[in-house]
């Protein structure tokens, strides 16, 4: 798709309207998490070569939109999403290519979806979105989404899901199970795998610690 410069009066923008439509968002997915994933698209961008001003515009409005996570149609945020951004980027006068491209990323970047996306500025906004939810930042936002979502922090029968499969529903420290510790596995890219490599001993030495705290 070539490179697109995205003028910052533009970026600007855009940029205060996704912090408005996130003042009612809970701390795991607030504006401080939309400007992290912004960072680490960047980053991965500027590594792989893609083009850095449409990936820091998909990971800027990746989050305009949300279902609660216990909605029915809480797989579908990503969808509602992209619409949301493709009207914003229509106003705002950006070019369709650069439209499309921020779209189809946001569409398929959610992990819940299930999908592999197969252009670059969606393999970067699906990685720099799957870091912010490990190492220490990933840690908190969990325990957040476990208060919000009322569940006890562990089970008191089996923790670390040794004799059980684990069940994210009814145990937040069953989420590192079901799907925290296997996000650096499931990137796309090798910058990303890099910094998931850190986050992951992190996260596996929090785990050690609480266990010898409540064990």
């Amino acid at each position: 798709m070539g490179t697109h410069l995205i003028d910052d009066a533009t970026f600007q923008i855009l940029e205060a309207e996704a912090r408005r439509r996130s003042e009612s968002a809970n701390p795991a997915h607030d504006f401080s998490h939309v400007l992290r994933v912004v960072k680490n698209a960047r980053q991965i961008a500027q590594e792989v070569d893609a083009d850095e001003s449409v990936c820091a515009l998909a990971a800027l409005l990746h989050e305009l939109f949300n279902y609660p996570k216990d909605h029915p149609e809480s797989h579908r945020s990503g969808d509602v999403c992209a619409e949301h951004a493709r009207a914003l980027l229509r106003q705002s006068g950006m070019d369709d290519v650069v439209v499309d491209a921020v779209c189809g990323a946001i569409r398929d970047h959610a992990f819940s979806k299930g999908v592999v996306p197969s252009s670059l500025v969606a393999q970067v906004l699906q990685d720099a979105d799957r870091l912010d939810a490990i190492g220490a930042i990933g840690i908190a936002r969990c325990m957040a989404t476990c208060s919000e979502m009322g569940r006890p922090f562990y089970s008191p029968d089996d923790p670390f899901c040794l004799s059980r499969i684990p069940n994210d529903k009814e145990w937040g420290i069953d989420h590192f199970f079901t799907k925290l510790l296997k996000i650096p596995e499931r990137l796309h890219t090798e910058v990303a795998k890099r910094i998931a490599a850190e986050r992951l001993r992190t996260m596996r030495a929090y785990l050690a610690a609480l266990e010898s705290e409540i064990s």
